[in-house]
């Protein structure tokens, strides 16, 4: 556990806790409403080929917005939000991290 606290620049081992809740809430949520978007699409388990590919990508643009959502909830709006940016950065995507800091 030091070493999330060092890389992420942690003070306390509480808002560990927090950051860990946090992520296990969003990846949890996310995976719950994919599920239902997937239906909407008539995409089911019946085939598999196709089910779980579309799955996990839908997870990713879910899980986004939820990840700064739970954040700014649990009172980690700053960690996740800087988060958010070196992740999509990380991803290729770091245009929509500018895009909002322009704003």
């Amino acid at each position: 556990m030091g070493n999330f606290k060092e890389r992420w620049n942690i003070k306390s081992n509480w808002q560990l806790t927090v950051i860990i809740v946090v992520f296990a809430i969003t990846g949890s949520t996310a995976g719950y409403l994919s599920k239902p978007i997937l239906a909407a699409f008539n995409v089911n388990r019946d085939n598999p080929w196709e089910y779980w590919p579309l799955y996990v990508l839908l997870i990713f643009p879910v899980y986004q917005p939820l990840l700064v959502f739970f954040g700014f909830i649990f009172g980690q709006f700053k960690f996740f939000w800087a988060f958010e940016k070196k992740m999509l950065r990380a991803c290729g995507l770091g245009f929509i991290a500018n895009w909002f800091e322009k704003k």
